[in-house]
């Protein structure tokens, strides 16, 4: 904790924190208006710096992490998915029968498809935990590193 930290410095670095929330209002909002607030006040106090770069690094971490999954996922989707063209013949009425085939394939899309929305619980949970987190965190005065994030920002 820095001797010379102002209410001003703290309150700036929680709302940089906060304002991470804004990507629920507006796309990209989570890497704008950090941004915005860091570069006005960074040159303040080297604590708003600290914590400007931790928002921002945080945030493409998180960018990188759901990119990956995703791109782990898609593969999963297209090799489920790929199917015989006659077994859609229940939806035209041509030929109603019960294909097993189908049945295992929609059970594989679906399991890939509950994985993958745990999956995106999962991030949101993360992100809004560990926000609050360095939000108060900032609050306090103290200098918050965010877990599993790569340092883009030095």
């Amino acid at each position: 904790m820095e001797s010379t930290l102002t209410n001003h410095d703290k309150n700036v670095a929680t709302v940089l924190h906060v304002a991470s929330f804004s990507k629920y209002f507006f796309p990209f909002g989570n890497f704008i208006l950090p941004i915005i607030f860091w570069t006005m006040y960074k040159k303040d106090s080297s604590y708003i710096d600290h914590h400007g770069k931790e928002v921002i690094n945080f945030q493409l971490s998180l960018l990188c992490y759901k990119i990956a999954a995703t791109m782990l996922c898609i593969p999963f989707f297209i090799a489920v998915g790929i199917h015989n063209v006659s077994t859609w013949d229940i939806f035209w009425f041509h030929d109603i029968s019960i294909n097993v085939e189908e049945g295992i394939r929609i059970f594989g899309i679906s399991l890939v498809g509950i994985i993958s929305g745990l999956g995106a619980l999962l991030f949101f949970a993360f992100n809004i935990t560990y926000t609050i987190v360095a939000a108060m965190k900032a609050n306090e005065g103290e200098r918050y590193r965010y877990p599993l994030t790569y340092r883009f920002i030095k």
